[in-house]
């Protein structure tokens, strides 16, 4: 299983942003084919912010896949094109830090 990892700082105007976030912008992420599952958190509390540096961190959200060929097939897909553009268009793209990992099982 591999994940496709989005880090948001604060924006300047949360409650805005959380709005377009959660009714546009995941209604669309939700159509990606191959998508297993998504999540989203708030970040409540930051215990050590260490290579955050100044940055206040705002949302994660973590979009899981059954592997990386499946990621990789579904970040060619109109749907997650669709997802870029709605999520420039809300403001995200400056906000973001994106990355994938794989989920390991010890």
């Amino acid at each position: 299983m591999i994940k496709y990892i989005a880090l948001y700082k604060k924006p300047a105007n949360p409650e805005g942003f959380d709005e377009k976030y959660f009714e546009t912008h995941l209604p669309i992420v939700a159509s990606v084919p191959g998508l297993v599952r998504a999540e989203v958190a708030k970040v409540q509390q930051v215990f050590l912010a260490g290579f955050l540096g100044d940055t206040e961190p705002h949302l994660i959200a973590e979009m899981y896949f059954e592997s990386p060929e499946s990621m990789r097939a579904a970040v060619q897909t109109p749907e997650w094109a669709s997802s870029g553009a709605n999520l420039a268009e809300i403001g995200g793209m400056e906000l973001v830090a994106m990355f994938s990992a794989e989920v390991v099982q010890p």
